[in-house]
This record gives structure tokens, C-alpha cells and sequence, in this order.
């Protein structure tokens, strides 16, 4: 619930307005996980709540942790269901990648997430809970250290679950509960248009980022279907006209598959694709995982497209990858343990086929 929700709930039982505002910020702003925690609740208060109500949706699982700090989180819903979210450490503060989705529906074919296909969308609920898990985990696990950013980047397609997204971010930036500030907050999409058009008329802000991979439609056609509904050309004219507000920027997010969209050449043109836009690019050297079809480059071959890149003025930064000896890859923990079947990921016609991984 948001805290409108809350407050609205408490008076559909016949209590006091405020009552709502009281669970709810036990919830999101002191961290309460049961109703026997709100101390300043008569008993009787209490168990009239936890017959009407519950508080989180999650449980922890199992935890990775990976020689660099990564902690990856297997997270199981009521219904059974396993979800991911990655705490990363960056420098003196920690970055936590949380899911939208139990699977997805956008068929990445580079993607761990892609053959669990979609079970279901989150609800607001099951998303803002991993933020608070992870938080938890910290605290117990590393006293001291801070969860400062967020970034709507595990598994699903955040936009095709609009409302709970919305819902989401409205909760965790609200300034009587988890108080995350807007711009701590980043929602990665593949590019569904007429959502982004949606999005930028919203009252609550995050950053866009957006997973572009490739500098052209005939590679994007091949590796992100999705391309073929909304093409480069339709993504690039919605993201025109997408409201930035001042000092921020688009992020493009652009996946390097060895022999597939990293030469120099790839570099060139998407320079020019990207020429007048207010951004920068985030280059992520693919992350195998055993199912997959693509190989990451060579360290050279990433560092001379990087350098190529930065020649040509763009803002570029490298993503140095996180977890490389757990299961990092997005979505490969959880189809493990939801039993999901390998599915040879479907190559394009017409692409030269992705070099073996060695």
C-alpha cells in the first residue's frame, strides 16, 4: 500500500485516518516486519491489523556472495516463486538491482531471465520488499555499510509491469518512509515507447536507462526481438521527446558480445546514432552463463572499443563486472531453482552466428 492506501484502508474498518499512517510507517520508515513490533499499538490494535493485513511478501532463500562483495539474493514469493536481487558494492556504498517481474516476457536472446519466460508480474508490495531484505542484510551482515542507489535492472521488463512499478516508486521515495531520493533511483527498459511516453508524465521521476546493445536495427532485431515492434528509429524519437530534468541524462546501456556488436566499426556508428542526445553510455562486457550462446570479448577488443568510443565524444564508462565466480548472470539463479528448461536461444537469419565460448 502506499501511504494514501494505508490511510484509506484504516478508515474501510472503521478506524481512525491516522491509525494507517501509523502501521505504515512502522513498515516503511522504522522497518517492521510483524504487527507485535509496533510498540505504540494496543494489543487489541494489533491483532485486528494482522487479521485485515500482512507485511512483506519475500523471504530469503539462499545468499551468494562473491570474492568482490556481490551478494546475490534468492528471493521466494508466496506462491513459491524465485526472484533475484543483487547487492553490489560500489566504492563506499552499495547498489541493489532488484526484479520487476518473475521472468520475461522480452526474449533478450543474451539473457539468463529470457528462457524462464514470464510467470507473473510482481506487485508493489514484492518489489519495494527486496529493497528492505536488502537492507536488512546489510545491517546484520555488514553493519556500517549503506544502501544508497537502486536500479530496476533484474529480472523483467520493468515498463511492461507499469503500475506496480509506479506504485513502487512512490512508496520507497516517499519522505515518511524509506525517503530514497528520486535520483538514487534508476529504471532499465528495453525500450517499450508508449510507456516511456507515459513515464515522463509522472509525478515521481527516476532515471531512464535504456538497454540498447546494438548500433544498428539488424543487430537489434536479432538479439533483442522487441526491436522489431519498436525500432531504434521509433525508440530514439520517444527518448527525444522523454522530459530530462536539469543535470540529468539518459543512460544507454550497451551490452558487448564478442563478434556480434563490438568492433570499431559498431563503435562509429553508434556514435552517430547517439549524436545530440544528453547521455552517456554504460558498456557491460557480457556476463556468461552456462546456456549461453555468446562469448565476452577479450579485455583488448573491450578497451579498444571503449577507447574508440571516448575519440569519438561520447560519454562512455565501463561496468566492470560483478559476481563473475557465482550465478551473476540476471535470471540464471532463479531458473535454477524454479526448474525451468534450457531453450536454445534463437538466432536471427542473416546475423553471423556468435563465436563458441571458449
Amino acid at each position: 500500500m502506499t501511504l494514501d492506501d494505508a490511510e484509506a484502508f484504516a478508515v474501510e474498518q472503521g478506524w481512525p485516518r491516522f491509525r494507517g499512517e501509523q502501521v505504515w510507517r512502522w513498515v516503511h520508515d522504522k522497518g517492521a516486519r510483524t504487527f507485535d513490533e509496533m510498540t505504540n499499538l494496543s494489543p487489541a490494535t494489533r491483532v485486528e491489523f494482522a487479521a485485515k493485513a500482512m507485511i512483506g511478501g519475500l523471504t530469503i532463500a539462499e545468499v551468494q556472495t562473491s570474492k568482490d562483495g556481490t551478494r546475490k539474493l534468492r528471493l521466494v514469493t508466496r506462491d513459491g516463486q524465485s526472484i533475484e536481487s543483487v547487492l553490489i558494492p560500489m566504492g563506499d556504498h552499495v547498489t541493489q538491482c532488484i526484479s520487476s517481474q518473475v521472468g520475461c516476457a522480452v526474449d533478450c536472446q543474451f539473457c539468463a531471465t529470457a528462457k524462464l519466460g514470464l510467470k507473473r508480474n510482481l506487485d508493489a508490495g514484492e518489489i519495494v520488499d527486496q529493497v528492505y531484505l536488502g537492507r536488512r542484510l546489510l545491517e546484520e551482515q555488514e553493519p556500517g555499510a549503506r544502501l544508497s542507489n537502486i536500479v530496476y535492472m533484474g529480472m523483467g521488463e520493468p515498463l511492461h509491469n507499469y503500475d506496480n512499478l509506479i506504485k513502487s516508486l512512490k512508496i520507497l521515495t516517499n519522505d515518511k518512509g524509506a525517503k530514497l531520493a528520486q535520483r538514487r533511483i534508476t529504471v532499465s527498459t528495453s525500450g517499450l515507447v508508449p510507456k516511456l511516453e507515459k513515464l515522463g508524465n509522472e509525478t515521481v521521476r527516476p532515471n531512464l536507462a535504456v538497454s540498447l546493445n546494438a548500433p544498428n536495427d539488424d543487430v537489434r532485431d536479432a538479439i533483442m526481438p522487441i526491436n522489431r515492434k519498436w525500432n531504434i528509429g521509433k525508440l530514439l524519437a520517444a527518448l527525444k521527446a522523454y522530459p530530462l530534468e536539469q543535470r540529468r541524462r539518459i543512460t544507454f546501456e550497451y551490452v558487448l558480445l564478442a563478434g556480434v556488436n563490438d568492433s570499431l566499426a559498431d563503435a562509429s556508428q553508434l556514435a552517430r546514432l547517439l549524436r545530440g542526445f544528453k547521455c552517456k553510455v554504460n558498456i557491460i562486457p557480457y556476463n556468461p552463463h552456462p546456456e549461453a550462446v555468446y562469448a565476452r570479448p577479450s579485455p583488448a577488443a573491450i578497451e579498444a572499443f571503449q577507447n574508440e568510443c571516448k575519440r569519438l565524444g561520447m560519454s562512455t564508462y565501463l561496468r566492470i563486472p560483478k559476481g563473475d565466480d557465482i550465478d551473476a548472470a540476471c535470471g540464471q539463479l532463479a531458473n535454477r531453482s524454479n526448474g525451468s528448461p534450457v531453450v536454445p536461444l534463437r538466432i536471427r537469419k542473416g546475423l553471423p552466428p556468435p563465436p563458441p565460448v571458449e
